[in-house]
């Protein structure tokens, strides 16, 4: 199996399970029947706005989505019966340290799925905790070869999180240090968990400001031979202009082949219909319009790995426009 996934690949993630049960609706574990059918509610509605943007005109071959089985198996399904690439996470929500959702069964619940990328959310900071570091990296080695010898792809989603000390030195300034430190540990990250063996497909990566900090993260990523491996923004949440602005500085640089801004997208749209502030139509179309807007930003950037298809799409409507003359 070839390593890395070298084509555009625009993701909505909404595999989030602790965020939608406390966060969204105040619930606390174990959740009833009817709860669980609530959150699975939720989860069809942003469903349903991803299938709206693609109706509307979102590119389908690198539309994604990646959503847990535990309120989302049917979308799984679906989405997979329609040639939707798909996404499932394998770690335990909300956790600081990596550890496997369903412990050592999580090669079958991978099977049972058969998804396009099996996704991991770790917290790894160069600069922290070495031993935690140790143990994360002995895990993800684990899952990186297993998915190697069943020639499935690796999603990887890495958060480099200040340590209470550097933020400390940097007069308690989160956005100081990601100027100042965040984009180096970034770096540094890749390379020791390429050191430990663990060998994603595509690192889902924190947004960054300088295109030279993207660029290096390129270079680390796909570093002695790894040339396929690509690389993708998250969103962290944050407000639309600073999203819009990781995503436009990515864009630019070979190796960035697309997005994937989950809460950004959804949340405002959910919370705004959970409390009966909008309809669920109008929730849909917030998400779909939003969704549509990241893929934008890829598909017209010039450089981009979306732009040149772009281009090639559009000439192709209009030839079709024109009854197919030249």
């Amino acid at each position: 199996m070839t390593l890395g996934f070298d084509r555009p690949l625009y993701l909505l993630p909404f595999d989030h399970r602790e965020s939608f049960e406390s966060g969204l609706f105040g619930l606390k574990p174990p959740l009833s029947p009817e709860q669980v059918a609530s959150v699975t509610a939720a989860k069809r509605l942003v469903y349903d706005g991803f299938q709206a943007a693609v109706a509307g005109g979102v590119p389908r071959e690198p539309a994604a989505i990646l959503v847990d089985e535990q309120f989302g198996a049917d979308l799984l399904r679906d989405a997979a019966s329609q040639g939707i690439m798909t996404a499932c996470p394998a770690e335990k929500s909300g956790q600081a340290e990596f550890t496997f959702e369903y412990g050592e069964d999580f090669a079958r619940h991978i099977e049972t799925f058969a998804p396009t990328f099996c996704k991991v959310l770790v917290r790894y900071n160069p600069a922290g905790d070495k031993a935690m570091n140790r143990r994360q990296a002995n895990r993800l080695r684990r899952l990186s070869e297993y998915l190697r010898g069943t020639e499935r792809k690796l999603l990887f989603e890495l958060l480099v999180p200040a340590e209470p000390a550097e933020l400390e030195q940097l007069g308690g300034d989160p956005r100081v240090y990601d100027l100042a430190r965040r984009p180096r540990h970034m770096v540094n990250a890749i390379l020791e968990l390429q050191e430990a063996g663990v060998e994603p497909d595509v690192w889902k990566v924190e947004g960054l400001d300088r295109a030279e900090d993207c660029a290096n993260v390129v270079e680390a990523a796909r570093r002695n031979g790894r040339d396929r491996v690509a690389c993708i923004v998250l969103g962290r949440g944050a407000d639309l202009k600073r999203v819009s602005s990781w995503l436009t500085t990515a864009a630019g640089v070979p190796g960035f082949v697309g997005f994937a801004v989950g809460r950004s997208t959804f949340w405002d749209a959910l919370f705004e219909w959970r409390h009966h502030r909008l309809t669920r139509d109008a929730a849909v179309a917030q998400i779909a319009r939003r969704y549509r807007e990241w893929a934008d930003i890829f598909e017209l950037t010039p450089g981009s790995a979306a732009h040149a298809a772009h281009l090639t799409r559009r000439a192709l409507r209009r030839w079709e426009n024109e009854g197919g003359r030249l």
